[in-house]
């Protein structure tokens, strides 16, 4: 069940580097939510729940093997206190071995207003039995190992925020999002108008905003075609698409014949 519209979303990290994670929610756009109640941010530090005087979190895995896993008593005392501030969160795990983030699934996250809790792993990964009793939902950044999952974290966390109305300031900025209708977003200028003898296009300063709304779409479709074109294959073009990329390919057969 979701928090209500009324309410902060609330972020809690389950870390051995809590002070990662503060510098992150003390500054920029999150700190800005944080301090307009739109969302909150919590560090807990897993060494705070070590069952031994010397805080030990992670141990030899059995079987033998490299590298040291992440004890399974820490991983639960923490997620425990975690819950007793949100007793419906959702526990996410960062892992490569999880579902791969993505714009729609942080629309997805920011509709829903859920709180969540996320654990960030170490050394080789954390106990299985974490995995099976304790964890709702693993999530993957990509293809790709990293030392830990705040950075990961952080990804999520921000990316979620800006969908959240008001945390951006503007609901105009996350609507024209790259990605937001799978299509990557136009290029953008600023002053000066002339930079390295290249100069800001001519329709941008006309102040006609369907032609600068054209120019948009068309530099949006460009920019995709080039750089993304699996894009759409995930959302078809529209017709008034289609007969923009038609115009295009027909100036580009221009510049290229003899």
């Amino acid at each position: 069940m979701g928090n209500g519209g009324g309410q902060a979303m609330e972020f809690t990290v389950l870390t051995l580097f809590p002070e990662l994670m503060a510098a992150f929610f003390e500054h920029g756009m999150i700190h800005r939510g944080i301090e307009a109640k739109l969302i909150s941010g919590t560090c807990v530090n897993i060494r705070d729940f070590s069952c031994d005087r010397h805080k030990t979190v992670d141990d030899r895995p059995y079987g033998g093997g490299s590298g040291m896993i992440m004890k399974p008593e820490p991983l639960e005392a923490a997620i425990a206190f975690a819950k007793e501030r949100s007793p419906e969160a959702k526990v996410i795990l960062m892992t490569p071995q999880g579902t791969r983030f993505d714009q729609q699934k942080a629309c997805s996250l920011a509709d829903r207003r859920e709180s969540l809790i996320f654990i960030c792993g170490r050394y080789e990964g954390i106990d299985e039995r974490v995995y099976t009793q304790l964890v709702d939902e693993e999530i993957s950044m990509g293809d790709y190992v990293m030392t830990g999952g705040e950075v990961a974290a952080m990804a999520i966390i921000d990316s979620v925020s800006r969908m959240i109305p008001g945390v951006l300031g503007s609901c105009a900025s996350s609507q024209a999002d790259s990605f937001s209708d799978d299509r990557l977003e136009y290029a953008q200028y600023t002053r000066p108008e002339v930079f390295n003898n290249m100069a800001v296009p001519g329709v941008l300063l006309s102040g006609n905003h369907e032609r600068i709304r054209q120019w948009r779409k068309t530099s949006s479709l460009q920019r995709t075609f080039m750089k993304r074109p699996d894009l759409f294959e995930t959302q078809p073009p529209t017709a008034e698409e289609k007969q923009i990329l038609k115009q295009w390919c027909r100036e580009l057969t221009t510049l290229v014949s003899p």
